[in-house]
């Protein structure tokens, strides 16, 4: 990892605070925050703060708040095997450099329509199950594969294989952001958007606004991703006739803008959108995947929790978590989110022993992933540096995820 992703966010605050002079007052005035949070922030009292909080800050200092929060920059080379994830690798694929030089590297058979969507559907497993470093392996061919077919077949056979490959550089969008390389993101997702036009699946174009609305709310750029995911949202308005995935789609757009929404505290337009999206969950009954996302009532409801824990109302999202419909019904790192989550109320309502419970119960979800997971590493941090015994559950935690100290 990183070394801002081992320093302590209080820290990199606290560096970019006086490289523009300002002092802990005026920060807390341009972010509209209380300085008494960043004062903890900067003397490491305090390791984690909510979302709207970091964005508000970042905001103020000018910068990314995957800056502040330290995501990791790079795959973890752990792994055994004679394949490590490569970073380099994935930039690569998303930006050949014979784009540029006007060169042809296509020697190859290209591999046919039904080993393509056999990888891809492998590679969107593996993403939803949280194990980063096998995408950062896999997911490279895997674009070169689709890159090639679509160069290479003609008619339906290149549109499909388009549409593989339109999946895939959203794979890898969502993937460079969670490694905060927002700007590689875009380029994928503009990548994605030229794909889908050579491809014939109607679809594919909200799926590519949903992953856009995530990528401008990991970036800060909230304002961008509400406003995304709307318009998309408008234009796709179902109807009484739209089938279950078309009413999906809609429900998944309403849950991105309400994300965003939640970051620039606007709760009246958070309610407004879960509420819509919640009627939309229970039209369409059971939790489905579409386009590798869940929707339906589980989704929606755990979608409730995080945005309570957002608007800093810790009780209500702890009783909410409990009306959660069948969990198990979505995927490993929707899970895993969900018990951070829960882990994050119950440590604002200073209860560390089920804040703890709670977080390792994600890491039984999604083990790797948590170790990506800048918000649950932080929350980690806070409590071991409470933990009130040397054998507390906690500092076993710690030690897997790699955290020093």
């Amino acid at each position: 990892m990183s070394t801002a992703f081992e320093s302590g966010m209080g820290d990199r605050i606290g560096e970019l605070r006086r490289r523009r002079n300002l002092s802990q007052e005026r920060l807390a005035e341009r972010a509209n925050v209380s300085v008494d949070v960043v004062r903890k922030l900067e003397q490491g009292r305090r390791k984690a703060a909510r979302l709207a909080t970091i964005n508000a800050l970042a905001k103020a200092l000018d910068t990314e708040p995957s800056y502040l929060v330290g995501q990791p920059s790079t795959f973890e080379t752990r792994a055994s095997g004679d394949e490590l994830p490569s970073l380099l690798a994935l930039r690569q694929a998303v930006s050949p450099v014979d784009d540029l030089l006007g060169g042809d590297s296509d020697a190859e058979e290209p591999p046919t329509i039904v080993q393509l969507r056999d990888s891809l559907e492998s590679t969107s497993t593996i993403r939803r199950e949280g194990r980063v470093n096998e995408i950062g392996v896999l997911l490279p061919q895997l674009i070169r594969d689709a890159r090639m077919a679509a160069h290479a077949f003609t008619g339906a056979d290149a549109a499909a294989a388009s549409s593989v490959l339109a999946v895939a550089y959203q794979v890898a969008a969502t993937t460079l952001t969670a490694l905060g390389k927002e700007d590689a993101a875009f380029t994928a997702m503009e990548r994605s958007l030229a794909a889908i036009r050579q491809c014939d699946d109607p679809h594919l174009e909200t799926a590519a606004m949903s992953s856009l609305s995530w990528i401008f709310t990991k970036q800060g750029r909230l304002a961008d991703a509400e406003r995304i995911a709307l318009n998309q949202a408008e234009k796709i308005e179902p109807t009484f006739r739209s089938a279950p995935d078309e009413v999906s789609l809609w429900g998944i757009l309403l849950l991105r803008a309400a994300t965003a929404a939640v970051r620039q505290e606007k709760h009246t337009t958070v309610t407004e959108l879960l509420n819509k999206a919640t009627a939309a969950a229970a039209l369409v009954g059971d939790d489905r995947l579409v386009y590798s996302t869940p929707f339906g009532p589980a989704n929606a409801g755990i979608a409730k929790v995080n945005f309570l824990v957002e608007m800093d109302k810790s009780g209500a999202a702890i009783d909410a978590a409990q009306a959660v419909p069948h969990l198990d019904s979505l995927p490993a790192t929707w899970r895993a989110r969900f018990h951070v989550d829960r882990a994050l109320a119950y440590a604002d309502l200073e209860d560390d022993s089920k804040s703890a419970r709670a977080l390792l119960s994600a890491e039984k979800a999604a083990p790797e992933w948590m170790r990506y997971h800048s918000t649950s590493r932080r929350l980690v941090e806070e409590l071991r540096s409470r933990a009130p015994r040397r054998d507390a559950p906690v500092l076993g935690l710690a030690d897997r995820l790699g955290l020093s100290g």
